[in-house]
């Protein structure tokens, strides 16, 4: 059995977090992209969304993660019982969440569902794999919000189709890995293709933003609506 081994060091992260709301029960924060959502083994990264807030919300915890390259919307639990009710929330997928995207290249279609399994592959970590035969169900929607050409060095230009999303399912790397399955990688990843400008040596960051999250509060059972506009 190979041994997995993370050799990925996270860059610093000048980036604040910014507070959209917070009551004695829970937060609700806009993650900056490049930031971590939880601490890794490694001393080197020890930054992070958690790492940050719990030392000015003691006992604070996370209920979902966001990927080291996304930015947007996360909701943080203030105690255990917050933490494991909003947490039932997600794993009965009665959480709403909503993406913005750039994809490289114009998707033919306006708007399309994409169910494509997924798998973890040691041989490929950190990637994970389509896989009907041993991967998990994973759904996710696209609608094309636009498609525009990003100019480029040399007068060339840059097809782009601007994109929500809406994962139905919640697995590692599911937008990512769905939109290369798609044929329209995201631009910035670095996993899963569309890392590079054609024609430049410049890396845009991962162009993938939490925009929106509707869940139920744990204790007033009012429905939360959170949106946040996209930085790109």
């Amino acid at each position: 059995m190979s041994t997995i081994v993370d050799t990925f060091i996270a860059p610093p992260c000048h980036d604040e977090i910014e507070i959209l709301y917070q009551d004695e029960h829970l937060l609700l924060i806009n993650k900056p992209a490049g930031l971590l959502s939880l601490s890794g083994k490694n001393p080197q990264n020890l930054d992070s969304v958690h790492y940050r807030l719990v030392q000015q919300f003691p006992g604070c915890t996370l209920v979902h993660r966001l990927d080291f390259g996304t930015s947007g919307l996360m909701v943080i639990a203030r105690n255990k019982a917050i933490n494991a009710a909003l947490c039932q929330q997600f794993s009965q997928r009665t959480v709403q969440k909503g993406y913005s995207a750039l994809l490289c290249g114009h998707l033919d279609d306006d708007e399309g569902l994409i169910d494509a399994s997924i798998a973890k592959d040691p041989a490929l970590f950190p990637r994970m794999a389509i896989c009907a035969m041993s991967g998990k169900p994973a759904r996710s929607r696209y609608q094309v919000l636009e498609r525009v050409y990003q100019p480029l060095e040399k007068g060339s230009k840059l097809p782009l189709t601007r994109v929500q999303l809406t994962p139905e399912t919640g697995r590692t790397h599911q937008l990512r890995i769905h939109c290369q399955y798609l044929g329209h990688p995201i631009l910035g990843c670095d996993l899963y293709g569309g890392l590079l400008l054609p024609g430049t040596q410049q890396t845009p960051r991962l162009m993938l933003h939490a925009n929106a999250l509707n869940f139920v509060h744990p204790v007033s059972g009012k429905p939360v609506t959170a949106h946040s506009p996209s930085p790109f």
